[in-house]
């Protein structure tokens, strides 16, 4: 079928609009009209090169829409069906067995944007686009996607808020109710005031944290952060942040969560910790960098420990967090702001310029 999708051409250029051809279902595949995707800063470092994938290629992995075909042996969706996309995994490796998103393969099933045989999902003319990003390459107005990654979700919420709950809503809410587990009556601290540190910070407020620390640079976001559920403040640019959570807690969190990826931030997280604190860490950190940390800091029991997408289990922990919208204790609305496919790249620019929490493009308009 014919699409409309915002292709790279080449890394560190801009996102061009064309229209191009769409395989048809296989047999455990669904084509999912785009209602919302979010712009997520994986998808900003895979087109700047970070990672290295074929191109000319279409990104996006936080979509969000309606079923409109499914392949032969798909039984858990039908035409008409609202779903969140979720990620793809192998299947099969110990990882996956157990229903985490640690794929062994993560590298070739997410980024190696065909499907896993090598063939292409979508093409221009005689030529190859390479798709499949996470799954999906949602930066279209229709994505191809395996039945496995699919959320099924109630319709009685709007479509239009449902594409960042594939990455952003999972990683930063799934990390505190599931990976770090934060109990009630603890202090958490976060380490970024994004879209990923938001969830994190309205995650903590619903587990019950009674002391919830947001640390960024940015006084717009820091006032948010304030309205949706931290106690406290800090503005790193003008005051040091470990000082201030210590001052605060009288000796450190019980746990900290790190969206910056910015080296010398990872390390402020954990010295922020009280001895056997746990430090979760969803930052990207540039390729070839490292993080100094103080062997005694981790000596008292103190623990650094990566986190992908939340620990989550899709079709378990997004339905909860619709409820939770619904009921209005995770306002995830409260973050976005909405742009039309045609203008990706303003999206893109306001994005990198903290003009904006999250941007989420509309394919098929309002």
């Amino acid at each position: 079928m014919r699409i409309k999708a915002a292709v790279v051409k080449a890394a560190r250029q801009p996102f061009v609009i064309d229209e191009i051809d769409l395989e048809e279902p296989r047999a455990n595949e669904v084509v999912v009209r785009v209602v919302s995707s979010g712009i997520c800063h994986t998808d900003l470092a895979t087109r700047d090169g970070d990672y290295e994938v074929p191109m000319p290629c279409v990104l996006g992995h936080e979509g969000a829409g309606v079923v409109e075909q499914v392949g032969s042996h798909c039984t858990t969706v039908q035409p008409g069906d609202h779903v969140v996309i979720g990620f793809n995994t192998c299947g099969k490796c110990p990882a996956c067995l157990l229903r985490t998103p640690y794929c062994e393969d993560v590298m070739r099933i997410r980024l190696g944007l065909d499907r896993p045989d090598g063939s292409p999902t979508m093409s221009k003319g005689q030529d190859a686009v390479h798709g499949n990003f996470f799954g999906q390459s949602s930066f279209a107005t229709h994505a191809l996607c395996e039945e496995e990654s699919l959320v099924k979700v109630r319709r009685d919420v709007p479509l239009d808020i449902l594409g960042p709950f594939a990455c952003s809503v999972e990683t930063g809410a799934g990390a505190i109710f599931t990976s770090l587990r934060c109990a009630p009556g603890s202090s958490l601290a976060a380490f970024g005031a994004g879209a990923v540190g938001m969830c994190a910070i309205m995650a903590a407020r619903v587990a019950g944290c009674t002391t919830i620390i947001a640390v960024d640079v940015k006084d717009n976001r820091l006032r948010l952060a304030k309205e949706l559920g931290a106690t406290h403040i800090i503005n790193a640019a003008s005051a040091d942040p470990v000082q201030e959570i210590q001052r605060i807690t009288k000796g450190g969190v019980n746990y900290s969560f790190e969206s910056t990826g910015v080296t010398k931030v990872i390390r402020q997280a954990v010295d922020a910790l009280r001895p056997l604190g746990v430090c979760g860490m969803v930052g990207q950190v540039p390729p070839g960098e490292e993080v100094s940390l103080d062997p005694w800091t981790i000596l008292l029991g103190r623990t650094l420990r990566g986190i992908i997408q939340g620990d989550a289990i899709p079709q378990i922990l997004i339905p909860q967090i619709v409820d939770l919208y619904l009921q209005g204790r995770f306002p995830i609305d409260r973050l976005i702001e909405y742009y039309p496919l045609e203008e990706i790249n303003k999206a893109v620019a306001d994005s990198e310029q903290g003009a904006v929490i999250k941007a989420v493009l509309r394919p098929n308009g309002t």
